[in-house]
């Protein structure tokens, strides 16, 4: 699944292209994503309007219409997004394509259909919407610094990986650079997050930007099948520390890399240098 990097790195992408233009016309050709579809909807919610920009947040991403309104947008499994000339021969996954002001056809591809495309109100220009209120900061964002790291895993019990990668403590720190941070950090992915000390949340809010920082520079990690809208893969996989590594000789001490599994995902890791 796409994690921060790769979601910011169509983010990006995307805002060189759409905003400005105005939506025509929306062609949805699947009934449903992860939840329900249909043309009329966002032919009435979106047809006319301005898209003013589009921005992230978490693993989400909001693009912005006239009059408070936008789409929001998360890629799933396997979700990618282009920007081509209107008539351009549809692809066969091509679910939700959106006709714009200037010639410009903005499509949607989702092969297993796990993503999400919603119609959403603002409470004002500039927000975020409702449903995404709950979520914690963004840890490249002013607020997310170690006294807040500090303070919120007191009296956790829950392994810190598992914690790092709560959405509710911090946004978009995913399963593969969750194993990235914490090699670099040498902090092992088991211990109870109410273990950390003041100076260990400095250094992995350290690495922790370091990484993210890194990996949306490269474009992002592909795993399996993910593509920014230029058609382009991200290289940061050639970066990776620990992450699928199992039984190679770890980069700092040659002990084997072991593999075990938290909360349904892959766990990579250093018994020698991750304490």
């Amino acid at each position: 699944m796409p994690e921060l990097p790769e979601v910011e790195t169509v983010c990006r992408s995307l805002s060189q292209h759409l905003p400005g233009h105005i939506i025509e016309r929306v062609e949805v050709r699947a009934a449903q994503l992860r939840h329900p579809l249909s043309s009329e909807e966002f032919n009435t919610f979106c047809q006319g309007r301005k898209i003013l920009e589009l921005r992230r947040r978490g693993k989400y991403i909001i693009a912005e219409l006239e009059g408070s309104r936008a789409l929001l947008l998360h890629l799933g499994m396997t979700g990618a997004y282009r920007v081509v000339e209107q008539g351009t021969d549809i692809k066969k996954h091509e679910h939700v394509i959106f006709e714009l002001s200037g010639g410009l056809s903005w499509r949607y591809e989702d092969p297993r259909r796990f993503g999400i495309l919603k119609c959403v109100d603002l409470p004002a220009p500039g927000m975020t919407p409702e449903s995404l209120f709950d979520l914690g900061p963004e840890p490249l964002g002013d607020e997310f610094t170690a006294d807040y790291l500090f303070k919120i895993s007191r009296k956790r019990v829950k392994p810190l990986k598992n914690f790092i990668m709560d959405s509710k403590i911090v946004v978009g720190v995913g399963n593969i650079y969750a194993a990235e941070v914490l090699f670099r950090s040498g902090l092992s992915p088991f211990r109870p997050a109410g273990k950390l000390t003041k100076k260990e949340a400095l250094l992995l809010v350290e690495k922790i930007r370091q990484v993210l920082n890194l990996a949306i520079a490269a474009g992002g990690t592909t795993i399996s099948n993910f593509k920014a809208p230029d058609g382009s893969e991200g290289y940061f996989f050639r970066a990776l520390e620990i992450y699928g590594r199992e039984d190679e000789a770890c980069i700092k001490c040659a002990t084997p890399v072991k593999r075990s599994v938290q909360a349904g995902r892959s766990t990579f890791y250093c018994s020698k240098c991750q304490r």
